[in-house]
């Protein structure tokens, strides 16, 4: 009863402080195809779960490629970790992985239903998933491949590094994955809101932003990230979660000639 009162009581906010829609706000998301996207979304998610949990040992290294800090990261980590980094990181794992998805996922929903496009739902949650596990998939192979070795781990003197809880997550540091997730949801949400033309896309902007910038506050209080992981996975994650809704699901406008009549003859445009 109280979620759903808190939930209400956003919503009217929401409208009472925003004109109505426009109703000539031109919808520029063309309808997925489901039959392709859903298996693929679902595909990549998929691999990526697997990727995390079962099979991240034998694809991880046990030594590092990338062992140490770069620029200011040492400066940064110094001043951030918290000295109960096993709280820092139980907390990024709630905004990273339930409260950012569910930000997005139910704020896309949440706009549609205050501007009457209650049936774009679906498709718009499949549109930011499908760049989440875009952003995922392609953090892995990343991570995997360059083999950085985490701040906590570097600390640690050479005989104590294969002895922490999860050896198989020592060396894959670059880039941060949470910073990747959060910031592609927060960016696809509020794209996919633009390009549909809804009123409360900055809505979407902000609040998913502002939870992928604490997020990966947390990843170096956790002394998980150095902070070149985490401002790399930000752009990373931007980049994809503008690139999928504006380049893969908007429409396009074919060129079409108009010829018209003019006082020496006819005219043609574009």
């Amino acid at each position: 009863m109280v979620r759903r009162t808190v939930w209400l009581g956003v919503a009217a906010a929401l409208a009472m402080a925003t004109p109505s829609r426009d109703a000539r706000a031109e919808d520029r998301i063309e309808k997925p195809n489901r039959k392709l996207h859903v298996p693929l979304t679902l595909g990549l998610g998929a691999a990526y779960f697997l990727a995390e949990a079962p099979f991240k040992a034998p694809l991880s290294r046990d030594t590092c490629r990338w062992c140490g800090p770069v620029g200011f990261d040492d400066g940064v980590r110094s001043g951030l970790v918290w000295d109960d980094t096993d709280r820092a990181a139980a907390i990024s794992d709630a905004t990273g992985f339930v409260t950012a998805p569910l930000f997005a996922l139910a704020g896309i929903g949440l706009v549609a239903h205050l501007d009457d496009r209650r049936a774009s739902w679906f498709d718009d949650g499949l549109i930011i998933a499908e760049s989440a596990a875009v952003a995922g998939i392609f953090n892995y192979v990343i991570k995997a491949s360059v083999a950085r070795e985490r701040p906590f781990v570097h600390q640690l003197p050479p005989d104590q590094k294969a002895g922490t809880e999860h050896p198989q997550d020592n060396n894959q540091s670059f880039y941060s994955g949470h910073s990747t997730l959060t910031m592609s949801l927060a960016v696809s949400a509020g794209t996919v809101a633009s390009l549909r033309g809804y009123r409360h896309a900055g809505v979407l902007y902000g609040g998913g932003i502002a939870l992928s910038l604490t997020t990966g506050y947390l990843r170096i209080a956790a002394d998980k990230h150095w902070s070149s992981d985490i401002l790399t996975g930000w752009l990373i994650g931007a980049a994809i979660g503008y690139a999928v809704p504006r380049f893969v699901h908007t429409r396009t406008t074919e060129l079409r000639p108009v010829v018209s009549p003019t006082s020496v003859g006819v005219a043609m445009r574009w």
